[in-house]
């Protein structure tokens, strides 16, 4: 197969994530994450940024990032069961979960290392 030399501008990708319930155990939940397909020459200095940030533990940028990273998503409901559509103010009450602008961020960095890997 031929590659394409224009992609599109965002890929779907999974993010995975635990949060705590009941009984003192965490439950595993998935949503599929659209995010912006950035070029090479933005990836490095990224990828150098989200290394510091998790050293430093910067959690105020790490939402900015993730927010600026997903564009889109499927797999996310409300309490009613029905699936909740992006938009700018669903994407900030997900990212107000706790840590999960770090998922976010984490499938992101899987994403473009398992694309070096191929490479």
């Amino acid at each position: 197969m031929a590659f394409v030399l224009k992609q599109s501008d965002t890929y779907v990708w999974p993010i995975t994530f635990d949060i705590p319930v009941d009984g003192g155990r965490h439950e595993r939940q998935t949503l599929d994450g659209e995010f912006k397909r950035h070029p090479q020459s933005k990836i490095g200095p990224m990828v150098a940024e989200l290394q510091k940030l998790e050293d430093l533990g910067d959690l105020e940028r790490i939402t900015e990032m993730a927010a600026d990273l997903l564009v889109g998503w499927s797999g996310v409901t409300g309490d009613d069961g029905k699936e909740i559509p992006f938009s700018q103010k669903a994407l900030h009450q997900l990212l107000e979960v706790p840590f999960l602008a770090v998922a976010v961020l984490k499938a992101y960095m899987d994403s473009i290392k398992g694309a070096k890997r191929k490479n």
